[in-house]
């Protein structure tokens, strides 16, 4: 995998925007070794009994990560080469940088252990210990994955550079001569740099603190998607090589050439799909209303992924409330809350294309309305309910259609069933522990 295509991440790691949903903060970088991130993550102790809803339920079992804010840094002299792309990317983005870009310039070691600090202060292990157990069982990572150690893999090796909106700012590996590559990630970081002084991209911040997980892919697809816009743009208008280089570093930094053997599949495609959808979801409103409807979706960034994957519904397609009651003590004396998660449309897409090929998974997402999981666990064994509301019930009925297949193709220890325009899965651990899952549900 690249260094340019692991320096895209790092915006997203300053921000921590995605420290409770996956998905978000870090495009793909996949370990150099190609080995499978796995760990021994064992099934938690929990306290017994639950939160009486599942919005409840996503706030006790939130774990805010810990930010990386430090003082704002001073700003000294800035490189010829970053000063030569921060004017590039002030035509091309129709700003002006408000202050100049505090720059600091780190070697290997400097930058492998700014990556790490901020890895270990986004990603709290107990957290996404509960998460990797609820992932397994649902069936969308292996029995053997660690998804904090999938994640800890992308930021693995070689990286150009990032901007941290915490401190204002861009922290780069300086190595000679500026490649391709490498201007395209530093565009793409200053563009961030030039919507974080406009836009105030911290506002992020506050959807991690709260595990708002759809609301933080959304918000992550249109910055994300900005920056990915905005660099093509710059390498597109100053090219330093033929066309063919040029290509390929753009398919570079969109993640197309990368070697992610070992990292689940379900992981790539939450990470990639900030800088892919994003980027299509940029492109979308440039066309249609310049660099004004840019500008208008960073200072009311859209809520939904839906929003994103479907430019034309945002900002005004929003999501129905799905709730999904404790169950636990239904479960048994010993059941408490494991995990809790919104699910969206991104989300939902991503799990069917598993099993399914790409054009029925996203069809049978595209209807979403609203969703969210819910996990319990005794300690043993573990039962997951995820719930989905749908635009139409003939919508309900083709995800219905769809996931059914998608557990028939999987051999999970599951059910689906539709109420309307809503539709219910039930995973478990074990059939009898599923036995007394769907019984609970029909209480």
């Amino acid at each position: 995998m690249s260094p340019a295509r692991r320096a895209l991440a790092l915006l997203g790691l300053a921000l921590a925007a995605v420290a409770c949903p996956l998905a978000s903060n870090a495009p793909p970088s996949g370990s150099a070794s190609g080995a499978a991130p796995t760990a021994a993550v064992s099934i938690p102790s929990v306290g017994s009994g639950g939160a009486p809803t599942a919005e409840s339920a996503i706030k006790e079992l939130c774990v805010p990560p810990r930010g990386t804010a430090g003082p704002p840094a001073s700003r000294g002299p800035i490189p010829p080469e970053i000063a030569a792309i921060e004017q590039q990317v002030e035509e091309v983005r129709g700003l002006r940088y408000e202050h100049p870009v505090a720059v600091t310039s780190v070697d290997a070691a400097g930058m492998d252990r700014q990556i790490q600090e901020s890895f270990d202060a986004s990603y709290p292990k107990t957290f996404y210990d509960r998460r990797t157990v609820a992932w397994r069982t649902i069936g969308v990572i292996p029995p053997d994955a660690d998804l904090r150690a999938s994640l800890r893999s992308f930021l693995t090796g070689q990286v150009v550079g990032f901007y941290d909106p915490d401190t204002g700012r861009l922290v780069y590996q300086r190595s000679g001569d500026l490649g391709i590559a490498e201007r395209f990630v530093l565009a793409h970081e200053l563009t961030h740099a030039i919507d974080d002084q406009h836009f105030d991209l911290s506002r992020l911040d506050g959807l991690a603190r709260a595990c708002e997980d759809e609301a933080s892919a959304a918000s992550l697809g249109a910055v994300e998607g900005s920056a990915q816009y905005f660099a093509t743009q710059v390498i597109a208008r100053n090219p330093s090589t033929d066309l063919g280089d040029l290509v390929a570093a753009i398919m570079q930094g969109l993640g197309v050439q990368q070697d992610l053997a070992g990292v689940p599949p379900f992981v790539q495609s939450l990470e990639e799909w900030p800088y892919t959808t994003g980027l299509a979801f940029i492109t979308q409103l440039a066309a249609t209303g310049g660099t004004d409807a840019v500008n208008h979706a960073l200072m009311d960034l859209p809520t939904t992924t839906e929003q994103v994957i479907h430019p034309d519904r945002y900002p005004i397609d929003t999501l129905t409330a799905v709730e999904i009651p404790d169950l636990s003590a239904r479960l048994g004396p010993r059941w408490g809350d494991l995990d809790a998660m919104e699910v969206g449309e991104e989300w939902l897409d991503a799990m069917l294309q598993l099993r399914l090929d790409g054009s029925t998974a996203s069809a049978a997402a595209a209807g979403w309305d609203g969703g969210v999981y819910r996990a319990w666990t005794d300690g043993r064994d573990v039962a997951v309910v995820l719930r989905t509301a749908w635009d139409s019930g003939r919508d309900a009925a083709e995800f219905l259609r769809a996931s059914t297949a998608w557990e028939t193709a999987g051999g999970s220890i599951s059910t689906a069933t539709r109420s309307g325009s809503t539709v219910t899965l039930a995973f478990a651990s074990s059939s009898g522990v599923l036995d007394a899952l769907t019984s609970a549900i029909a209480a």
